[in-house]
């Protein structure tokens, strides 16, 4: 099993439209995928139609990892199921705190899914957490979206930084560009440098699309109900991309 996540610092950098554009695409290809809306807001729960999830007890390991399986809900798409969020998320970090080896307990949990499903993708919030830290120590690759300005460049750079503090390995993040304007001098300025500070960049880029934003309207992926628009055929080139990985 493939554990990935979609995490930004920052918010606003299509994030959720990864999250959920890429689990609907690893269904699609054949890989049985659980979506975990790890942020408060709900968004990827919103999007995929599914009422929040149920409010539990966590007191360890076993707890939560039943807590999520009782909240494992089916989607409207074969092969794609979703643990939705729930306010009580932001909470996570007191339930993490409180349990012996605090930074590594989501790894532990997420094994238990590994007879049901071939990836685990988790949407995150855009912080750095003790559950962020849980999420880096839990994951195979973590997708980073990157906006090419200045502000999204400075928190790849923060959080780059932060790898190397905990001595977490580097090659674990995986940015890739994001709402790209290339008409934008700014946007293709960055696009050329940044990867060669970074050389985990992957090489498909989403451009902007107002496609994406119907998303909220559609209460779908984009790849439900527009395959054909370029930003639906980058999250579909994305999805290959991570699964050569």
């Amino acid at each position: 099993m493939k554990i990935l996540s979609c995490y930004s610092i920052k918010g606003g950098v299509g994030k959720t439209a990864l999250a959920v554009n890429l689990a609907y695409a690893l269904a699609e290809a054949g890989q049985r995928t659980l979506l975990l809306d790890l942020d408060p807001q709900g968004a990827a729960t919103f999007y995929f139609r599914i009422e929040t999830a149920e409010k539990f007890r966590v007191r360890d390991t076993q707890s939560l990892a039943d807590g999520l399986r009782r909240n494992v809900r089916g989607s409207d798409f074969a092969g794609l199921d979703v643990v939705p969020s729930h306010l009580n998320y932001r909470h996570f970090d007191i339930l993490l705190d409180g349990m012996s080896k605090r930074r590594r307990q989501l790894r532990k949990v997420l094994e238990e899914f590994t007879p049901d499903y071939d990836v685990i993708l988790m949407d995150c919030p855009p912080n750095i957490t003790l559950l962020s830290e849980n999420v880096f120590r839990a994951c195979d690759a973590i997708l980073v979206p990157v906006i090419p300005t200045v502000l999204s460049s400075r928190t790849l750079a923060q959080l780059a930084d932060f790898f190397r503090h905990e001595e977490l390995p580097a090659d674990l993040l995986r940015p890739f560009f994001s709402m790209v304007q290339r008409t934008h001098k700014m946007h293709r300025e960055t696009m050329e440098n940044l990867p060669v500070e970074y050389p985990g960049f992957l090489k498909t880029v989403i451009p902007l699309s107002a496609a994406v934003e119907k998303m909220g309207l559609e209460r779908k992926p984009l790849l439900a109900y527009d395959r054909s628009c370029s930003a639906a055929k980058a999250y579909r080139a994305l999805c290959d991309e991570i699964l050569s990985l």
